[in-house]
């Protein structure tokens, strides 16, 4: 009768205890986006990478009201907070078909 085999990871988390590495995992560290928010009242980031999204400009405006973001290329891009609200806001007005 054989002995259990290690899996890929605990045969490489074993290794690595063993040479003495530290094997504390690595927090998230945060991320610096490149694109604000469209909502004007957020200072959040909308960037894919920070979980940002993209919303039609009948979208936004249904929730947020004229006037309150900034449109680029047709569309709003809005950070994930935003999003969620848009989300919870809108959630008994759709349509499954």
């Amino acid at each position: 009768m054989r002995g259990i085999e290690l899996g890929f990871k605990e045969k490489a988390r074993k290794h690595r205890e063993a040479s003495g590495e530290n094997t504390d995992k690595k927090k998230h560290q945060a991320r610096e986006g490149t694109m604000k928010c469209g909502i004007k009242e957020c200072d959040n980031w909308s960037d894919k990478s920070t979980g940002g999204r993209s919303l039609s400009l009948q979208n936004a405006q249904d929730v947020w009201g004229e006037g309150s973001y900034v449109e680029r290329k047709g569309r709003v891009k809005v950070c994930k907070s935003c999003y969620r609200t848009w989300k919870k806001e809108t959630k008994d007005d759709m349509e499954y078909y």
